[in-house]
């Protein structure tokens, strides 16, 4: 049941992903986590701020989707334990093997290699540098709870109903994810939203999984693309050099409409202009999940001895970062791939 419309848009979102934190780490707007006193391109925290809304929520929905087709194949058990090798593995001992690189460059930057003893800073910056692997961490918590919830409805009628959804209900889907969006945000840590992003697994599950659905949507996908470019407008006039990721962006309702038809169109246009395969599709495909396992220690890197060991201009910086990351992220996969052992701590892969 693999659709490779919704293949296409994950690898897309993926080196999304990746172009996003580029801008990140060299962001102007207050956002912790960036390299300290790096020189600031305000039209790149503005790109940014008009991805980050909806890029998680949409790889959200994806996975539910993905999830349902699965499971259909798949009893609970051989889903949760296909998911923990998976998800779960990278996300904890492959923190050991290659996330400690983030940890320990965040450390460096923010001073506290001189307050940690010396043999503490190799555990402690494994454990702190889980980076974008919360994505992998919540995505296995939400596929343990739907594994009950496929229990308590055995019979699918739930699933069943959903696929009744007309266009004005999937439209109005946008007031729980506005509502969600408001509850179970962890503070400080504003990247776990457990709320938004368990109910846009849930809606990608029950909701978008139905071939109905996802024809209605596609066939929407004009007026979906011109309420998304309006919200758009809107939102980029009331946040522009704001720090997109505050709780006042994220859980505005402009920012929740912004996102939801953004989806909806992005997921419209690629059913109709991207529902096919060729060799280099088949390998982006491939080869995203360790694209956006890896990508973050190897941006990090590059922009840690960009800015420490040269003196460009700011341009230079985000053209020199995101270059190079795009060539040495696929080329570290393509290596750890090959390695047994490491290639399942760090990817999950036996094979």
């Amino acid at each position: 049941m693999r659709k490779a419309y919704i293949d296409n848009i994950r690898w897309a979102t993926v080196w999304l992903v990746l172009i996003y934190h580029v801008c990140y780490m060299f962001n102007g707007v207050g956002i912790l986590g960036g390299i300290p006193g790096a020189e600031n391109i305000p039209a790149f925290d503005t790109a940014a701020a008009m991805v980050y809304p909806w890029f998680m929520v949409l790889l959200l929905l994806l996975a539910g989707m993905s999830a349902r087709y699965s499971l259909s194949k798949r009893t609970g058990g051989q889903f949760i334990r296909e998911r923990a090798v998976k998800l779960l593995v990278p996300s904890t001992l492959g923190l050991f093997v290659i996330h400690w690189i983030t940890g320990y460059l965040n450390i460096k930057m923010g001073g506290g290699l001189d307050f940690i003893p010396a043999p503490l800073v190799y555990p402690i910056s494994a454990i702190s540098g889980i980076g974008p692997l919360w994505f992998i961490q919540t995505l296995f918590l939400f596929s343990c709870v739907l594994v009950l919830l496929k229990k308590l409805d055995g019979r699918d009628r739930l699933w069943e109903l959903c696929g009744r959804c007309g266009l004005p209900m999937i439209i109005l889907l946008a007031l729980p994810i506005f509502v969600v969006a408001q509850v179970l945000n962890m503070p400080v840590l504003t990247m776990y939203r457990f709320g938004i992003y368990f109910v846009a697994f849930l809606i990608g599950y029950f909701v978008f999984s139905h071939d109905g659905v996802q024809e209605k949507v596609e066939r929407a996908r004009v007026p979906m693309l011109c309420a998304a470019t309006v919200c758009a407008v809107v939102y980029a006039f009331q946040y522009h050099r704001t720090d997109y990721t505050s709780p006042d962006c994220l859980q505005s309702v402009i920012t929740n409409l912004y996102l939801w038809f953004t989806v909806l169109a992005i997921i419209g246009f690629a059913k109709r202009y991207m529902d096919r395969e060729t060799d280099l599709t088949r390998y982006m495909s491939s080869s995203s999940f360790g694209v956006y396992i890896l990508h973050y220690p190897v941006l990090l890197a590059i922009c840690y001895v960009i800015c420490t060991y040269f003196s460009f201009p700011a341009i230079c910086n985000y053209l020199l970062a995101l270059v190079i990351a795009m060539v040495l992220t696929p080329l570290a996969y393509e290596l750890i791939r090959r390695i047994p052992v490491i290639r399942w701590l760090v990817l999950g892969r036996r094979k």
